[in-house]
């Protein structure tokens, strides 16, 4: 399709997705949770080919010199397309926020006002590598009363399409429009640059994936954004941590899975601390590479000195960097002046240094004695995610339902008139 003609064919879905829109906002929570069931099941049934599609995602992503990270992001198989599945039905059986009350004012001359929860209407989703995205956000959208616009990479385009297909299939058969999740059918760019552009169309854009997608997508865009920066996420291990705890989580926080946003990628021990050396022995011999300062390369020798970006860098892979600091006023100035916003944890057995840590830390997602690879929308009951939101506006930390909601004012009165 020539560029040309991508604003015409992004205009024309976003105006079956408003029409679509409309209907959803007027389903009940059955009807909706009726369609979502129908979705789960149609992507079981589709396991096979969506696997296959899959397959040739990762022949030619591994081709085109795609890395570990990225691969480990685009793979499927019929695990994780199962997953994909419950995570489908997962968002049927959640609450549904579509009309919930917020609050209630009643005022002196009889009036009674109620905020209530209602959908944003049109959401355009532009994701990179993860293809489960495809279900997660469309289930999502479409239990929240949005019609939702999906804009996957280039590099997932098979899976996305295969998945997608099960996926409305299953919804329309559930009795959903059949533009209440649409997928764009072209890889070029100019379409990105047609939904940021789509003001009045789109009625906010999720971005998810790497710095640059975000970057351009907060440069261009002329309609709200949700945005999904970057995961770099720090453990600060305090001088009163246990020990053993600290160990357990700064390797599980690193290692379980690198590629996820919330794998820690900055390690900062107090120099209080009574002895790192068993934390960094036990992620080198896990396989982690190990960057420091001098003073942790004399601790664990296989550490590799750090250079000035390893600092603010996310690696996505078994890479960590490791840095000592005076205590926890020192390492949360580490955080403001190199995080994302995204996650940061604090090890401690001291409740007032955590307390501390957790009120002052600038971050969507805080933590104590926990491992940031919680910091996922499933782990937090809110069944699929659509992005974790590291902005202070509208929705903050792991996005579901309820971040995909507005609300409006109600008035209800008895034939008052304002003096």
């Amino acid at each position: 399709m020539a560029d040309a003609d991508i604003p015409m064919l992004i205009a024309e879905m976003a105006s079956r997705a408003r029409a679509a829109s409309r209907r959803l906002a007027a389903m009940s929570s059955a009807e909706k949770r009726r369609a979502l069931i129908a979705a789960s099941d149609s992507i079981r049934l589709a396991c096979d080919a969506i696997v296959a599609a899959n397959a040739e995602d990762m022949a030619a992503a591994e081709a085109s010199g795609l890395s570990g990270a990225l691969l480990d992001r685009l793979r499927l198989d019929a695990g994780r397309v199962e997953a994909m599945a419950a995570g489908v039905a997962a968002v049927a059986a959640l609450d549904d926020p579509v009309g919930k009350l917020i609050e209630r004012v009643d005022r002196p001359n009889g009036l009674v006002l109620t905020r209530v929860r209602i959908p944003i209407g049109v959401i355009g989703i532009i994701y990179e590598s993860r293809p489960n995205v495809t279900a997660d956000a469309g289930a999502l959208c479409a239990m929240s009363g949005n019609a939702a616009i999906l804009r996957g990479g280039s590099e997932a385009i098979r899976s996305n399409r295969a998945i997608h297909a099960a996926l409305a299939s299953g919804l329309e058969a559930g009795g959903m429009p059949v533009d209440a999740v649409q997928l764009v059918p072209v890889t070029d760019r100019a379409a990105v640059g047609a939904m940021l552009t789509a003001e009045g169309a789109i009625d906010m854009v999720v971005p998810r994936g790497g710095k640059g997608l975000v970057a351009r997508v907060q440069a261009e865009a002329r309609v709200p954004v949700l945005a999904h920066l970057d995961g770099l996420c720090h453990t600060y291990v305090d001088r009163e941590a246990d020990p053993e705890m600290a160990a357990r989580l700064a390797l599980n926080a690193k290692m379980r899975r690198t590629g996820i946003c919330g794998a820690t990628e900055t390690l900062l021990i107090d120099r209080g601390f009574a002895d790192p050396a068993p934390i960094l022995k036990a992620l080198a011999d896990a396989g982690c590479e190990l960057r420091g300062e001098a003073e942790i390369v004399s601790i664990e020798p296989r550490t590799l000195p750090a250079e000035c970006g390893d600092w603010d860098t996310e690696y996505l892979d078994a890479i960590l960097s490791v840095k000592l600091v005076d205590g926890v006023d020192a390492a949360m100035a580490h955080i403001a002046a190199h995080g994302s916003h995204h996650t940061d944890a604090i090890v401690t057995d001291n409740a007032e240094t955590a307390e501390r840590f957790l009120n002052s830390v600038d971050s969507a997602i805080v933590m104590w004695n926990a491992s940031t690879q919680f910091a996922d929308g499933g782990e937090f009951g809110l069944g699929a995610e659509i992005g974790i939101s590291t902005g202070r506006l509208h929705a903050r930390g792991p996005v579901a339902l309820e971040g995909l909601t507005t609300y409006k004012w109600v008035v209800r009165g008895t034939g008052q008139a304002r003096p």
